[in-house]
């Protein structure tokens, strides 16, 4: 059975929209996974402590059969392709990938929350949800 999810995408490294442009480029190629629709891409300041340069943001939806967790797990291999090393938190990246929305589920995992934790902190995902929300239809 497959699934909506939403997947954000941020970049505030180097080549920025080459870096989303990779990132929905990998998430197609996933196994038993389709992107539906990609939202606006949308510069945004930096969230956290860390003194940084602007984001790119943009949300994609993905109709998938990968479960949650592997879907994560597959998140992470594609911003490692892109050079992404986790460092300091709330820092710089080359590529970032949230899973922010997996249908209707809720998971607590110690390193794996569903709905995203900071879903309702970030307007920006809350603006792609609602431009990607008519495309989740069955």
């Amino acid at each position: 059975m497959r699934e909506w999810a939403f997947v954000a995408l941020g970049s505030n490294l180097g080549a920025r929209e080459e870096h989303l442009a990779f990132a929905r480029e990998q998430l197609a190629l996933l196994p038993d996974t389709e992107v539906v629709a990609a939202s606006n891409v949308e510069e945004t300041a930096p969230l956290g402590p860390v003194s940084q340069g602007p984001y790119l943001n943009q949300m994609v939806l993905v109709r998938t059969a990968l479960s949650p967790r592997d879907l994560l797990s597959a998140c992470l291999a594609v911003e490692r392709a892109r050079g992404r090393t986790r460092g300091e938190r709330w820092g710089p990246r080359t590529l970032d990938l949230d899973l922010v929305r997996y249908g209707d589920a809720i998971v607590t995992e110690a390193d794996l929350v569903v709905p995203h934790p900071e879903l309702g902190r970030r307007p920006f995902w809350q603006r792609e949800l609602r431009e990607l929300m008519p495309h989740a239809r069955d």
